[in-house]
């Protein structure tokens, strides 16, 4: 039996659809909240609080072909099926079925709404043009107005897509076990004799690919510490599908491949600039939900402390930066499900948790995203910013097996000095403060990793004190309380690399946990030395080093 309300689920009265308290217009909305969303399911004859309707109650099957009736009468591209249930405790309820609309669907009386998350929200104004655009009656990857023909596909891209399928453990066997034309088919590559839109993306040759206008081109761009280009590399020239995209921005692109080295004991641990498995999902998303209706390349932008994937288009209808880590929505409906069987990308709604797995279990700053007026940018930290929390993060996992959600968390509190229960649940996009004690802290309390002071939402949760000494992380160890003649040789290394800094950016890259002021008064102290000069004042203040430096 379903739990809370979620954002494939609704509970509604059975009054809501008997006598005189029922409200036909209310329910058509839920059907088309759900319609222009992913599809879902309503459960009439369920109160919100409840797991199961009462024992008692029995649904006539008449009101099942009324519901069927009316829905129709008060929607427009909406398909229900409703289906009587009986419960374990006896009592009956209705299932109804909402399928996902092909086009956009809406209510008789002409407005529009969407399910954001556990909610439906009516969509009003410059909304109505995205959610056209984001569900047209045809969608672009059906399309076969090239008329590219399917034995005109390039043969070393179809044999090499049909061998992954045949290989992968998240194809069916039923589906293995088709004909090459049949499973073309199947992930919607083909129609008939035609490759569709996405086939001449996935298998096409190089010339059909620029004759979509809209393929997907990437450039990358690498930045200096002050902004100015200092290599880039294309791929504009269509010879690659997108799942072939994948691989070569992998390997061609060098900084991905750099790393660090950690203190660990008397060993040093490397630790790659940048996790794979968050350079590959930043990619694949940027190519499986980016709108295939608009041009635009696809930028990488690498600085010397983040990597920016800035995609064309804006985010889904009902998706917004501040609910990216919990909203779920598709655009390319078949592409995504041809990169999941490929395994190129996890399981619908789970990409952005995995990023904020790697990156805190790294010591390492959250994606961020932010949308433009016509793009959506999406930036990762290259730096450690708390090297003990790997050490932490790694020690944790090893002893208890922690799950996604509670790494997450516990990587959340490590990075800081203890968040309260309303700090913690706006860092996790959390609608309210009851949802943490579900799996996002989950057996966290219970192992002893983290405790909690005060009640209600002034609760207080942080990391278990003896662990974070062992970790170096309870404020004696680490920079926050470095030794002055370190913190001088630091900052005498950096201006080594990068003269003509300010205190800023020497902080940033030497000591971020520091305050600046630290930073402007160890600057100082090396000037009244003879070893650092500076120029300017104030903001506009910078430094060299001296000769006796």
């Amino acid at each position: 039996m379903t739990g809370s309300e979620t954002q494939r689920t609704d509970k509604k009265s059975l009054r809501k659809v008997t006598g005189h308290t029922a409200d036909w217009s209310a329910l058509a909305a839920d059907c088309v909240c759900f319609a222009n969303a992913a599809g879902g399911t309503l459960l009439i004859g369920m109160e919100d609080a409840d797991n199961q309707p009462l024992p008692e109650q029995r649904i006539a099957p008449a009101l099942l072909d009324q519901i069927r009736k009316r829905i129709a009468e008060k929607t427009v591209n909406v398909q229900v099926a409703p289906e009587l249930v009986t419960a374990a405790n006896g009592g009956q309820y209705i299932a109804l079925q909402v399928a996902r609309s092909v086009g956009v669907a809406s209510t008789s009386d002409g407005r529009y709404f969407v399910r954001v998350g556990d909610s439906c929200r009516p969509v009003l104004g410059d909304e109505v043009l995205s959610l056209l655009n984001d569900r047209p009656a045809l969608p672009w990857e059906t399309l076969t107005s090239l008329q590219v023909k399917t034995l005109d596909a390039d043969p070393g891209k179809r044999a090499a897509v049909l061998a992954q399928l045949r290989a992968s453990d998240r194809v069916k066997a039923a589906v293995k076990e088709k004909s090459d034309a049949e499973m073309l088919a199947h992930y919607g590559l083909s129609d008939g004799p035609w490759l569709t839109h996405l086939g001449v993306l996935v298998l096409g040759t190089a010339r059909d690919r620029a004759r979509l206008g809209t393929a997907p081109s990437v450039q990358a761009i690498k930045y200096d510490e002050w902004g100015q280009k200092v290599n880039k590399w294309l791929w504009d020239d269509y010879q690659l599908s997108p799942i072939e995209l994948v691989d070569a921005l992998w390997h061609g692109i060098p900084d991905f491949h750099e790393s660090y080295e950690l203190p660990d004991g008397l060993h040093r641990q490397k630790l790659p600039a940048y996790d794979r498995r968050v350079v590959r999902e930043l990619l694949v998303n940027a190519l499986v939900h980016r709108p295939y209706t608009q041009r635009g390349d696809i930028l990488l932008h690498l600085y010397p402390d983040r990597l920016e994937v800035i995609n064309p288009g804006r985010l889904p209808l009902g998706v917004t930066p501040q609910t990216i880590l919990h909203a779920s929505r598709r655009r390319n409906d078949r592409m995504a499900a041809l990169f999941h069987d490929l395994r190129l990308m996890e399981k619908e709604g789970t990409g952005f948790d995995l990023m904020y797995d790697v990156q805190l279990s790294q010591g390492r700053s959250v994606p961020v995203p932010r949308e433009g007026v016509d793009s959506v940018c999406v930036s990762v930290g290259r730096r450690v910013l708390r090297p003990q929390v790997v050490a932490l993060m790694a020690d944790a996992d090893a002893r208890f097996q922690l799950r996604q959600r509670e790494r997450i968390t516990l990587g959340l509190l490590a990075a800081s000095d203890g968040l309260t229960a309303r700090e913690l649940a706006l860092r996790l996009e959390l609608t309210g403060t009851e949802e943490l004690r579900g799996s996002w802290l989950g057996r966290l309390l219970d192992l002893g990793l983290v405790q909690q002071s005060g009640k209600t939402q002034g609760t207080r949760y942080f990391v278990e004190p003896g662990l974070l000494k062992e970790a170096g992380l309870d404020g004696r160890t680490t920079l926050s309380r470095i030794e002055p003649y370190r913190l001088r040789a630091l900052i005498l290394e950096d201006l080594q690399r990068y003269p003509g800094s300010s205190s800023t950016q020497t902080q940033r890259r030497t000591a971020p946990e520091l305050d600046v002021r630290t930073i402007r008064r160890a600057l100082e102290d090396l000037s009244n030395k003879g070893e650092v000069r500076y120029e300017g004042e104030k903001r506009w203040r910078r430094y060299w080093l001296t000769a006796n430096g």
